[in-house]
């Protein structure tokens, strides 16, 4: 129980502090919590710290050096404070895998994997398009690899690719920092790349075509990743 009541007071002091520092909106912070809850419930400290460290790296990312990021077309900065939509499309499919386990006890660990390539998948989207605008010095259309323009969807640079692939790998080294086997970190980070790109060809396909917005490209591109991660959690069963 001290356990629920230590992490129940950190979301809420979580939850303050986002909405103080427009972080996020007041139903994205409440949101947040809730999804905080079924991580921690499902996938332990564990799934939490990797929730928490996905939510500080992409607020710094998205902070960082934000004049470089206006979008040549529209013309714009990027908005910073997230709202519900952002919230379930980063942090949804992390929060059903939580839910899942905590229904299914006896397949926990499959579906805590598949959070982890999640959460993977949605780090390494949000630090290489945020970063990648940044730090980028070419840029090209992910499916004709043609020159393109920054920012526009399905747009990739190699800068923004390697640091994306960096923030899947970190990802997959705190899942198994409390005793994992090694190895999982590699298929974390695996899942993590995979959905990172699946992010850039649905958006090149059909988010730059205004059949689906961002938010449903941010689902997909988690959803895709614990999909995989499912995949390689048998590949890895197999292998035992």
């Amino acid at each position: 129980m001290i356990h629920w009541i230590a992490v129940s007071v950190l979301l809420v002091l979580g939850m303050v502090v986002s909405v103080i520092k427009r972080k996020l909106t007041l139903r994205a912070a409440l949101t947040g919590g809730c999804v905080g809850m079924l991580v921690f419930a499902g996938g332990g400290y564990t799934g939490l710290v990797m929730l928490v460290v996905f939510f500080v790296l992409g607020t710094l990312a998205t902070s960082w050096k934000k004049e470089k990021k206006l979008v040549v077309v529209e013309g714009v900065l990027p908005a910073e404070r997230r709202n519900t939509g952002q919230v379930l499309a980063n942090g949804g499919v992390a929060a059903l895998c939580g839910l899942l386990a905590l229904l299914d006890a006896k397949h926990a660990a499959m579906y805590q994997f598949m959070m982890a390539g999640s959460l993977a998948s949605a780090t390494a989207d949000t630090l290489s398009s945020e970063l990648g605008m940044v730090y980028g010095r070419r840029f090209y259309n992910i499916i004709t690899w043609q020159p393109d323009i920054k920012g526009l969807d399905g747009v990739v640079s190699r800068e923004g690719t390697v640091i994306g692939i960096a923030g899947a790998l970190f990802m997959g080294l705190l899942f198994v920092l409390p005793g994992g086997a090694a190895e999982r970190a590699w298929f974390v980070a695996l899942a993590g790349v995979a959905g990172n790109l699946a992010d850039s060809v649905v958006g090149a396909v059909w988010e730059r075509k205004h059949i689906i917005g961002n938010n449903l490209v941010n689902f997909i591109n988690t959803l895709f990743a614990a999909l995989v991660a499912w995949t390689l959690w048998f590949l890895w069963m197999a292998l035992q």
